[in-house]
């Protein structure tokens, strides 16, 4: 007979946001003509910068004609993007990056579920608490987890890294010797941002220990504050033991067009059962080309034009759109009297509800028709908090904070 792998057992009810999907649509269907405002996904809400709608569109014009059409491309993403990538978003910044260390691929979850596969399943796995979903659950069904433990609301086998409010929710470094090691910053789900003295603590833990960091940084271009990291790589020493994950979805609005990439420094070594060093770059190059076949070509394109002066243009004030609507939600919820951290240099706000978390959201949910994301969900320290997100217009951002104002 066919066997499940019993590790998918192991997870914890729904995914996140499918369990937020079911009681919006549950809402929507008791209350047809309440106008429900959402922010709760950080999914984007405006349109493409102009620059990459023309790249797009002469992209596809390409593929229309024998001459310029193209098929398969390289898995690993074609050089006009790898190179733009490695000179704009690193080099320019005094970091290290070549573009055959750059692999394109169709969105940093994606990237930052997968590359766990090339690792064996009995390492150590440290997580910060609260946490993008994606790092527990993909580590869960790779058997890494142990059991769920139902008194502690954790699973027994993966090392956890408190945030809360004493520590700003930037983890300390973990007592205990761990071999992978997920961090974000700008944090998804807080909005809490490491300093380059806090990030080269970590980099030292992993060379002192042959550790690896995989660093999430989806959220880099919000930051606007130049005295922070915007990449690990600018962290001396990070090449040796770091991999980044970046996006175009929020950057550049790509959610629903789907372009990102990883980092993966050639200098960057994993080791055998025998102690021998192994290029990690080579083993996700295996595993890239194995497992995808690239980004279609109008799309890279696309990417592309992020990178022209129109495109930095366009991009900048997409970021600042957002971040205008970030700053709004957070005076506004700090003028109610609820602590808050994030919407600074983040589009999320990470605000204590004081009250159970899933409470909090069906309240906002059910009385005002606004949709945000009950911390809980992101870990056993997201209790009591909720995340907002700033990725929306304006305009719907103003009248979410009317009817929260009204019912809290």
């Amino acid at each position: 007979m066919i066997k499940i792998n019993e590790n998918y057992q192991k997870l914890q009810a729904s995914y996140l946001f499918s369990n937020i999907a079911k009681r919006v649509s549950a809402f929507q269907q008791a209350n047809p003509d309440k106008k429900l405002i959402k922010l709760g996904i950080g999914d984007v809400t405006r349109a493409l910068p102009d620059a990459c709608v023309k790249a797009f569109h002469a992209a596809v014009d390409e593929m229309a004609n024998d001459a310029t059409f193209h098929g398969y491309g390289p898995e690993q993403g074609y050089d006009f993007l790898r190179e733009a990538i490695a000179k704009n978003d690193f080099q320019a910044r005094g970091a290290q990056v070549d573009a055959d260390e750059v692999f394109v691929s169709d969105g940093a979850k994606c990237d930052s579920g997968n590359f766990q596969e090339i690792f064996s399943t009995d390492i150590t796995v440290a997580i910060p608490d609260p946490v993008y979903p994606v790092y527990v659950d993909t580590n869960v069904m790779a058997g890494r987890s142990g059991n769920w433990n139902e008194e502690l609301g954790r699973y027994e086998n993966l090392v956890y890294l408190d945030g809360n409010r004493e520590n700003g929710f930037i983890p300390e470094l973990p007592e205990q010797q761990v071999d992978l090691i997920y961090l974000c910053f700008p944090n998804n789900p807080t909005g809490s941002m490491a300093t380059r003295e806090q990030l080269k603590q970590w980099v030292d833990y992993a060379r002192a220990n042959k550790s690896l960091i995989l660093y999430d940084a989806a959220y880099e271009a919000f930051v606007q504050d130049e005295d922070l990291p915007r990449s690990i790589y600018e962290v001396e020493g990070a090449r040796e033991v770091a991999i980044e994950f970046r996006s175009f979805s929020k950057t550049a609005g790509f959610t629903g067009t789907r372009c990102a990439y990883t980092v993966v420094p050639k200098s960057c070594m994993a080791y055998t059962e025998a102690g021998e060093a192994v290029s990690v770059h080579s083993l996700w190059n295996r595993r890239h080309t194995t497992k995808f076949n690239s980004v279609s070509y109008p799309v890279q394109r696309a990417a592309e034009a992020v990178y022209s002066s129109e495109g930095q243009a366009q991009i900048k004030e997409l970021i600042a759109y957002y971040l205008n609507n970030a700053k709004y939600i957070r005076e506004k919820m700090e003028a109610l009297g609820y602590e808050c951290i994030g919407g600074v240099n983040s589009p999320y706000i990470w605000i204590d509800g004081k009250t159970d978390s899933w409470a909090f959201f069906d309240r906002l949910l059910n009385e005002a028709g606004v949709v945000c994301t009950p911390g809980a969900g992101f870990g056993k320290c997201g209790e009591g908090y909720i995340r907002i997100s700033a990725f929306n217009s304006f305009e719907n951002v103003t009248e979410a904070m009317e009817r929260i104002s009204k019912i809290l």
